[in-house]
């Protein structure tokens, strides 16, 4: 080829790799791509000084472990699939999470409860292995009132058969009668145009994708909901073990792996097996469920902040409306509970931003400690705001972590 032709080649192959809509999305290191939406919640703010500041806001957006993704992100991608991690890791979540639950052949994967299967995935598409599942699909019957459900656990099935599957939107219609629609039932404020194909993740899987990303990691130990020992010797403590040793097994340094539990107790055997894990092991507050913990009340605090904090215990994970309460002037501020457990020396990790959907009605579970004060969207950054700045959060969960990283990066938080 003569070397005139050669250098026009060239030259055009140069500019296609820069114009070319894939390079473009290729970041660089620690660099994050956050999309319109952390500007849109800014655009509908209410006015203050807090909206100056982050309407001013231009970059550089930095991946920060501050900004944990919630099973991914969730918001838009089937949870707990390639796709969801690999969208919070572009969004610059620092820190990313797989809820860990067991198969039949106690295979760790990556499923937000061990019983989901059935409004997280295909399997009641696939008919031998709906066959399998714990209670089959049961269609709703409009002259009694049933509603129509199913229970499909991956304890049902092998992790051959689980790789079967594909994740869609978690959701789930309970006027179905047929187990096409159970299944149609994704929130409005979600979306299905990335649901068709989503990639389940084992554990090892999950391990490798989100070190691959230059992410953290926070698994969770879910609660099982098969007796245990299940299989005859599959105890509680092998099942929390296994976990870890995943890590071990991979090469993961321990100061970037924040291991999870709503069980204290697996909280205090990882203390005692695994102080290495243990230093920065989060443990997800469920009291207020289990004894009517009020968040104003220390006296209902079992066991108190003081004894968690003895016991072992470094990070405390509740959600976001056990952090905050209204003021006498209708104000967001820290909630005695927040207050408590700073003073007796935890760290705070709070769960979920962008988890109720539309706030221009207050929010759902969330945000009902403060509901009188949410009107709109945009309350998502000033809620943020009073948790990262009052409360004193380290990290936060979201279904959406390109919001949290624009507000990390905006208030230069690492």
């Amino acid at each position: 080829m003569p070397s005139r032709h050669r250098f026009t080649l060239l030259s055009a192959l140069c500019c296609v790799a820069l114009l070319s809509p894939a390079a473009a999305q290729v970041a660089l290191p620690g660099e994050a791509q956050i999309g319109p939406r952390p500007f849109y919640l800014v655009d509908k703010m209410k006015d203050g000084a807090l909206k100056q500041k982050l309407s001013q806001c231009t970059g550089p957006f930095r991946r920060s472990d501050f900004s944990i993704g919630h099973r991914g992100a969730a918001l838009q991608f089937p949870e707990h699939s390639r796709e969801s991690y690999t969208a919070a890791a572009r969004m610059g979540a620092g820190v990313i999470e797989c809820d860990v639950t067991f198969t039949k052949d106690r295979q760790l994967v990556c499923r937000h409860s061990q019983c989901d299967l059935a409004t997280t995935t295909n399997i009641l598409s696939v008919p031998e292995l709906a066959a399998k599942c714990s209670q089959p699909f049961v269609p709703a019957d409009p002259a009694t009132g049933r509603k129509a459900s199913a229970k499909c656990c991956t304890s049902d099935i092998t992790l051959a058969e689980f790789r079967r599957l594909t994740a869609k939107m978690d959701g789930s219609n309970p006027n179905a009668t047929t187990a096409a629609e159970f299944q149609n039932g994704t929130p409005r404020w979600r979306t299905d145009l990335y649901a068709n194909s989503g990639t389940l993740m084992t554990h090892d899987e999950s391990i490798a994708l989100i070190r691959s990303l230059g992410a953290k990691f926070t698994p969770e130990l879910k609660a099982p909901e098969v007796p245990m020992p299940f299989d005859g010797d599959y105890t509680q403590e092998k099942y929390a073990a296994q976990m870890l040793d995943a890590y071990k097994a991979a090469g993961i340094p321990a100061s970037d792996v924040f291991a999870q539990s709503f069980g204290l107790a697996d909280i205090l055997f990882w203390v005692k097996t695994a102080p290495e894990f243990a230093a920065q092991a989060v443990y997800l507050e469920d009291r207020y469920e289990k004894q009517g913990l009020d968040a104003g009340k220390p006296a209902t605090w079992k066991p108190s902040m003081a004894e968690l904090k003895a016991s072992g215990v470094k990070i405390l994970g509740p959600p976001i409306a056990l952090m905050l309460t209204l003021n006498d002037k209708g104000e967001i501020v820290p909630s005695e509970y927040a207050r408590a457990a700073r003073a007796a020396g935890l760290d705070l990790i709070g769960w979920s931003l962008e988890r109720d959907g539309p706030l221009d009605k207050g929010g759902g579970f969330y945000h009902r400690s403060v509901k009188r004060a949410i009107d709109r969207d945009g309350d998502t950054l000033t809620v943020l705001d009073v948790l990262a700045q009052q409360v004193g959060v380290r990290a936060m969960f979201s279904d959406w972590p390109a919001t949290t990283t624009f507000y990390a990066s905006c208030m230069g938080m690492k």
